[in-house]
């Protein structure tokens, strides 16, 4: 996922439920969203580690530290992302999540 161009807020908004699920079930919404979040929060976890993984030293010594500029470039642009749970809300919102209720599709 390119996460430059994720459209959703980076604060926290008030967000109306009704408008938020429509006729569905608040609950089984919230569910969706959260279960979207975790996916989305292992991605970004994998992805910067990947990328940090590139300044990893190989050695031990703990004298040899140094500060990177680049890689700590890379950490203040996570740092700036939206949270996992309000790129969630933002794709169910936009209609970009499928899901299903094996319960509802048995009836």
């Amino acid at each position: 996922m390119d996460y430059k161009k994720v459209t959703a807020p980076t604060t926290t908004q008030t967000r109306d439920l009704r408008a938020l699920v429509g006729d569905e079930n608040l609950y089984e919404a919230v569910a969706v969203i959260s279960k979207r979040a975790n996916q989305i929060s292992v991605e970004i976890k994998n992805e910067l580690e990947k990328k940090l993984q590139e300044f990893a030293p190989y050695t031990d010594n703990l004298e040899e530290v140094f500060e990177n500029r680049e890689q700590i470039e890379i950490s203040r642009f996570y740092e700036k992302l939206p949270k996992p749970t309000l790129i969630a809300t933002q794709e169910y919102e936009d209609g970009k999540i499928y899901y299903r209720n094996p319960l509802k599709d048995n009836k």
